[in-house]
């Protein structure tokens, strides 16, 4: 069986942040009761007459800035015609041959594919490239019963971007990176919420197959409305074989339409393409031509740190390893926590470590988000200073940490009211290794005779006069010092 070589590209709908439609000042609101954010406007009734949301075309601008596309000086809206019940005025206007934005592309990074092939990647670094960004409006939401479809049009006229891909991508896995990436960039620059739950974000697929001894790309096969990143994964892990094993047995794959089947695992037929649809495009005669110039200064003052900015500056201004810097840029809200609690910190890592570790695990335990973590990241940094500080040890602040999240209260508080603070008084502690010495005199001779791990016990014995409570490295470094006398 030869080798085969899959071909992907994806085109990604997203939900443009903006408290009105694209053409009309109906509200965006998801969860609203069914066709209450209507107008003549997004309904298409006679005479009506769209207006662009000023907002939508900047935020569009800014996304293309983010991803490194090149903004046409001017750029203009098309009408795409056809009749389906879900855009009521039979044609939605889009951009054709002058979008707001080209080329550009989407870095990919190990953190971005799936946790369980994260450590086998071997083009960790690879870029996929963009044909174009352009803007849109939504059309609405089709609910399909047994006997019957409910239309709902509050979603028609939506601001929506489409991010398509060129067909760079090689793999489910790249795939899935690509996706994480995008969503990424969108939530950081406040493009969209990307909520894939919500329909903010939603993914066609074009996918095909060849022998990797042919140069020819093979049938595309298109894999519609796709509403989660794992879903894509998933998708893509059956279509690719099946188009195989269909070649091995001979046929000949038609270009046609397929839908994701979550619950069956599989892709079944929607329709075939025998020909290219033709929308018949041409410029909206109600809306002028766009000049880009101020789109561009309001994105270049809007553009945030991008996420691979961040992650590298974590590693030089915080001190932290590469991954503790992926995870930790990996999500918007917790970068703004480990910034927020590493400001007054001495030692930015321990920070770090704190967040990836007990942290997520207790938020993880509470099913929270870190937007409702009961411990502010000031109160984490001065609990990780009291550890630092040598005021209280590692045992103690897990303590602590346990009882700062389910109570609310500060580090320094619950230490004082547990009478925890260590002890680093040298005279104190020198008077409690001298009780200790003398309480152990095998664990002395064993230590003086070159069994050094015997201090331990010395140390043990320490600890246990001093409730805990006296200095752990004090505590050995004086033990050291009087057993070598």
């Amino acid at each position: 069986m030869p080798d085969y070589i899959a071909t992907i590209g994806l085109e990604v709908h997203v939900q443009l942040k903006t408290r009105t439609k694209m053409f009309c000042s109906c509200a965006v609101e998801y969860g609203a009761e069914p066709n209450t954010n209507v107008c003549p406007v997004c309904l298409g009734l006679p005479g009506a007459l769209p207006v662009m949301n000023d907002e939508a075309l900047r935020l569009t601008a800014l996304a293309g800035l983010m991803l490194g596309c090149e903004t046409p000086v001017t750029c203009k809206f098309d009408r795409k015609n056809y009749f389906y019940p879900d855009m009521p005025k039979n044609y939605q206007i889009s951009q054709y041959d002058l979008p707001l934005c080209l080329g550009g592309a989407v870095p990919l990074h190990d953190l971005a594919y799936p946790k369980d092939v994260q450590k086998n990647i071997a083009t960790k670094d690879k870029k996929i490239r963009l044909t174009r960004i352009h803007l849109e409006e939504d059309v609405a939401k089709s609910f399909h019963m047994e006997s019957s479809t409910g239309i709902d049009y509050n979603r028609a006229g939506t601001p929506l971007v489409e991010i398509v891909s060129e067909p760079d991508i090689a793999s489910a896995e790249e795939a899935f990176a690509y996706l994480t990436v995008l969503q990424q960039v969108m939530i950081y620059g406040g493009i969209s919420d990307a909520d894939m739950e919500k329909g903010q974000l939603r993914c066609d697929v074009n996918v095909s197959v060849r022998p990797s001894t042919s140069d020819k790309w093979g049938t595309k096969i298109e894999l519609k409305n796709l509403n989660s990143i794992s879903g894509v994964r998933r998708a893509l892990l059956f279509e690719i074989p099946r188009q195989i094993e269909a070649l091995e047995r001979g046929e000949v794959l038609q270009q046609e339409t397929r839908r994701w089947d979550d619950v069956r695992g599989e892709t079944t037929l929607m329709r075939i393409k025998e020909s290219a649809h033709d929308y018949r495009y041409f410029p909206d005669p109600d809306l002028l031509p766009v000049k880009t110039a101020h789109l561009i200064e309001d994105a270049v003052s809007r553009k945030p740190e991008l996420p691979w900015e961040k992650r590298a500056r974590y590693v030089s201004e915080y001190a932290v390893t590469e991954y503790d810097a992926a995870v930790l840029s990996n999500d918007l809200p917790t970068s703004r926590y480990f910034e927020t609690a590493a400001k007054g910190a001495k030692k930015p890592k321990s920070i770090a470590n704190w967040i990836l570790n007990d942290l997520q695990s207790a938020l993880a335990g509470a099913s929270k988000s870190i937007a409702e973590c009961p411990v502010a990241p000031e109160a984490l940094d001065e609990l990780v200073n009291l550890i630092d500080d040598g005021k209280i040890n590692s045992r103690q602040g897990k303590e602590v940490f346990a009882e700062m999240f389910t109570s609310g209260k500060g580090a320094a508080v619950i230490v004082k009211e547990k009478g925890m603070e260590q002890v680093s008084d040298t005279g104190a502690i020198e008077a409690l290794c001298d009780q200790a010495i003398a309480n152990s005199a095998k664990a002395v001779a064993e230590y003086k005779a070159g069994k050094l791990a015997a201090i331990n016990a010395i140390k043990g014995q320490v600890m246990k006069l001093s409730k805990g409570q006296a200095n752990p490295a004090l505590v050995g470094e004086i033990l050291e010092k009087k057993l070598a006398s």
